[in-house]
């Protein structure tokens, strides 16, 4: 069910032209004028279509069967998208029974009567024992003449809407957290293995050095030194498969699983490894935020406080109720049967408030804060948005370079340990300058990591904050609204 074309217009303009000031505040360059009706039309949009060109199942494009998977399986068991579901089984029939009072209420009523005094029957002439049997159709309708019954069905249609929108947003928002421990997850893996392969060459390292100092070619200063790293390194790994298993745990819960067994998504055994993030389009549409479930709950929100406005105000007018009932009786009086009577009635009354010490006028003033209060809410749901999406395009620029000069430092110090290996089997330098570049390939090779999973990371943020999706390429139609460009997206 969706409102009419006519109710959508009497919601504030100022929130579009608004939105639109905000966005445009997004692009690197001056966009076109956007055409405001155009961007009205989409702002109020009561479908949930996605947008052309846009990807809205955005965690594919990380290509990890296991991520895909999991967000599947958490968008339809998790405990909070269930709960979010039955809310809107709530507010559906809570829907149905606003919408009811625009209609009449017909009742069937009937009854059965039988009355014995056991009186002689002189007596009986003046209490005779009586058998009735009635039945008869009752109909009753309140004329909603000045709209309170409609306004009030609107406010409850917006109410079953907006839940579904929250239904939306606990989707959207157990997409994003299984996404982003998924990638934690496994960067904790790739950061395991590179310190159990560092570990376990140290040890070689140790071992080695205690050879040479058995000949006489090391000291013990240099055992010692060899022997204190292979502890170093044992000593970090501990934590990494404590956050391991944390997150699979918090996954677990997420996808609505006992935490104490293993998630048959999450494949041990195979290679850890980080899912690449997807180059994006230089531009993005401003439509976008639109798509982001939790403005259009607070959209809906404030344009149901604004239908329970129109109904207080409704409510200081005459209210008029229309009244019938068509039925038929059978009496037996003493051993007399009368023939069945038919009957009806039919009456219209109405009342009009005279004196209610401010009552109604007070409600109406509560209601007009109530919804003055949605629609700042509103407000300032937009501006989060877009400081949001901001957020998200500049880290994930800034981290795009700062990955890029990672990868790099790592190939740099990678040619620096493998000549420092090469001069220390020549005996040109010693064990303390040959530790010094492998511990510095480790935090180098640490970090490029760390860069790899903050780039995915990042993405992640990115596809929540533009709503769940962004557009892979540019479109070729012209654009009658502004768009996300910042020069630096990747």
């Amino acid at each position: 069910m969706t409102l009419s074309p006519s109710r959508l217009t009497q919601i504030r303009p100022v929130l579009v032209v608004c939105l639109i000031t905000l966005l445009s505040g997004c692009a690197t360059s001056t966009p076109e004028p956007p055409d405001v009706s155009a961007t009205q039309d989409a702002l109020f949009r009561q479908d949930s279509e996605p947008l052309p060109g846009i990807d809205s199942t955005w965690w594919r494009r990380f290509d990890a069967p296991a991520l895909e998977a999991l967000v599947q399986r958490a968008q339809s068991d998790n405990h909070d998208v269930r709960i979010a579901v039955q809310r809107v089984r709530q507010a559906r029939a809570g829907q149905t029974a606003m919408a009811s009072r625009l209609w009449p209420t017909v009742s069937l009523t009937g009854s059965a009567s039988d009355e014995r005094s056991g009186l002689p029957d002189p007596v009986k002439q003046g209490k005779p024992d009586t058998r009735a049997y009635r039945g008869a159709v009752d109909l009753g309708w309140e004329l909603d003449v000045f709209g309170a019954a409609r306004a009030g069905a609107d406010a409850a249609e917006l109410d079953a809407l907006t839940t579904e929108e929250a239904a939306d947003v606990a989707r959207w928002m157990v997409s994003s957290e299984v996404a982003r421990h998924y990638i934690v997850w496994q960067s904790a893996r790739l950061r395991l293995a590179k310190l159990e392969a560092l570990h376990k060459a140290q040890m070689d390292t140790e071992r080695l050095t205690r050879s040479r100092a058995d000949a006489g070619l090391s000291s013990r200063f240099d055992v010692a030194r060899a022997a204190g790293e292979v502890q170093s390194i044992q000593a970090q790994l501990p934590p990494l498969r404590t956050w391991i298993a944390v997150t699979e745990t918090q996954l677990a819960l997420l996808v609505g699983a006992n935490p104490n067994r293993p998630l048959p998504e999450l494949d041990h055994a195979a290679a850890p490894w980080l899912p690449t993030p997807p180059r994006l389009s230089a531009r993005q549409p401003a439509e976008l935020l639109l798509r982001r479930p939790d403005l259009r709950v607070a959209q809906k929100q404030f344009m149901a406080e604004a239908a329970r406005l129109r109904e207080a105000e409704a409510d200081r007018w005459p209210k008029f109720f229309l009244a019938a009932a068509f039925g038929r009786q059978d009496l037996r009086l003493n051993a007399l049967d009368l023939t069945p009577v038919r009957y009806s009635t039919a009456a219209l009354a109405f009342t009009m408030p005279l004196f209610n010490a401010g009552r109604l006028r007070a409600a109406v003033e509560q209601q007009s804060a109530k919804e003055r209060m949605a629609t700042l809410k509103y407000e300032k749901a937009v501006l989060g948005a877009v400081k949001d999406v901001d957020d998200s395009l500049v880290a994930l620029a800034q981290e795009r370079d700062r990955s890029a000069a990672l990868d790099a430092t790592t190939q740099e110090r990678l040619k620096g340990l493998r000549h420092a290996e090469s001069l220390y089997r020549e005996g040109q330098i010693d064990l303390l300058q040959m530790l010094d570049a492998q511990r510095s390939v480790l935090a180098a090779e640490l970090s490029a990591i760390d860069g790899q999973t903050q780039m995915a990371l990042n993405t992640v943020q990115l596809a929540s904050a533009l709503g769940g999706g962004w557009q892979d390429a540019p479109t070729t139609s012209t654009q009658t609204s502004p768009s996300l460009s910042p020069e630096s997206l990747p």
